[in-house]
């Protein structure tokens, strides 16, 4: 499965390329919003995995932009704990999944497998 992740947290974001390249998984990072919303087209993943709180384009500013692109691919995001309205505002505008920070890379790759499932 081809998986975009935009993570802001250097730590974080290699945790998670790691687990999921581990995994199978073709995967394409990026450490802000921007970047992720031009990778986005190029790319053209299976599944996309974002934080809300990043540079030059939010989480939910790629979450919108996945769902108008092609409402069918999934969207997991990333919040912090404190973060529920937030949170309810993802999923009002589509996210798929959340998971609250920090998380166990083992959690994550439970999650991506179940998208997984839904797509072969």
């Amino acid at each position: 499965m081809k998986i975009l992740i935009a993570e802001d947290e250097p730590i974080t974001l290699a945790t998670m390329e790691f687990r999921l390249a581990k995994d199978g998984h073709e995967v394409v990072s990026t450490d802000n919003g921007q970047d992720a919303l031009s990778k986005l087209q190029d790319f053209m993943p299976d599944l996309v995995i974002t934080d809300i709180m990043m540079p030059f384009a939010s989480g939910l500013e790629v979450l919108s932009h996945v769902k108008k692109m092609n409402a069918r691919i999934p969207v997991i995001v990333l919040s912090a704990m404190g973060q529920e309205n937030v949170v309810l505002e993802a999923f009002t505008l589509g996210a798929d999944d959340y998971i609250t920070k920090p998380f166990s890379p083992n959690e994550l790759a439970l999650r991506v497998k179940r998208f997984s499932m839904r797509i072969s």
